[in-house]
């Protein structure tokens, strides 16, 4: 099983870019930009690494982004992660990045792009992986400023393929950010949202109704409806579901308790993701094992998770095409094999 997992291609649909700062990036960003971080080390970075809920998270994820600054400490940041990409055998990822995080603290929107698209052009031609970057609004903040950040993407929207939702689900309904989705889905852009992570499951209801997402992401909660979970198999709307961030954050007690499995079973476009890889304790490969490590999962079920990724891409029907070929022919490979 490791094995197979390990070989498998994957595909990843919901990543934070800022969730993958490790905490020796973070020390060397601290040293190299003079700001002041309230940790000794990069070991007592990852023992404060113990949340009680999103909140929790959220408040240490804003403290390690204080360090990126320059056009630079994106693009380091973005091309540690698309190495473990190339570890991992990822060969799509479309990434989450959040401006207001960096525009809120003076980052100007085009250092924070810049950076970040410099290195999955780069990634694109060493290293064979393809990438699109989806914008997030912050969800806690208000309306005013997800209009002002999305004016800020419109110069680039050949680097933005869509936007999203994220930060603190509770409180935040879908229904304060419809007139910006409204706004972004006449420009052109994609739309997905966070969704049933911490939030009920009228959450996704309204995030596909209000927000017209091409995608749900989390969505784990709707296993409280039936007639929600029959709607999402029925249209194959995609849940990018994350295993290991879901544990770390109390969503569920243990692996063995994930209902991921379950949603494969009743026929959902579910994938497998990592979130914020440097918080919750493991990239991609480390996800399929442990939802394969605590559920009987045949090779096919989980070459299933990257089929659906790809379903559920923002890329070309050609390399969709292209990608299925490549799952499918590992997994027969493999079967040959043994």
């Amino acid at each position: 099983m490791k094995d197979f997992i390990n070989g498998l291609p994957k595909v990843e649909l919901h990543l934070h870019i800022e969730g993958s700062l490790e905490p020796e990036l973070m020390f060397e960003l601290a040293t190299r930009n003079q700001v002041r971080i309230p940790f000794e080390s990069p070991e007592a970075v990852r023992a404060a690494y113990q949340f009680t809920n999103l909140q929790s998270f959220l408040d240490i994820y804003y403290q390690g982004a204080n360090v990126l600054i320059h056009e630079q400490d994106f693009y380091d940041l973005t091309w540690a992660y698309m190495l473990r990409c190339k570890q991992d055998n990822v060969i799509h990822t479309e990434i989450f990045f959040d401006p207001q995080t960096h525009t809120e603290r003076g980052i100007p929107f085009d250092t924070v792009i810049n950076g970040i698209s410099r290195a999955l052009d780069q990634a694109k031609k060493e290293l064979g992986i393809s990438s699109q970057i989806i914008m997030c609004f912050l969800r806690h903040l208000d309306e005013t400023s997800a209009f002002k950040t999305l004016e800020e993407a419109l110069p680039f929207k050949d680097k933005i393929v869509g936007v999203g939702l994220d930060s603190s689900e509770q409180g935040n309904p879908p229904e304060k950010f419809a007139r910006v989705f409204k706004t972004a889905l006449q420009a052109g852009f994609k739309t997905v949202a966070h969704a049933g992570e911490e939030g009920p499951a009228q959450n996704i209801y309204d995030a596909i109704e209000m927000l017209g997402v091409s995608r749900v992401d989390h969505g784990v909660r709707c296993i409280e409806d039936e007639t929600l979970v029959s709607q999402l198999a029925e249209s194959r709307m995609p849940l990018t579901v994350c295993p290991l961030s879901n544990i770390k954050l109390k969503v569920f007690k243990t692996m063995a308790e994930h209902n991921i499995t379950d949603l494969l079973d009743k026929g959902l476009c579910v994938t497998i993701n990592s979130d914020d890889p440097a918080y919750f304790g493991g990239y991609m490969t480390d996800n399929f094992l442990a939802v394969a490590q605590a559920h009987p999962l045949s090779n096919s079920q989980l070459a299933q998770f990257t089929l659906n990724a790809i379903e559920a891409s923002f890329i070309s029907d050609e390399d969709k095409a292209n990608y299925c070929w490549r799952v499918e022919n590992y997994l027969s490979q493999h079967v040959r094999t043994h």
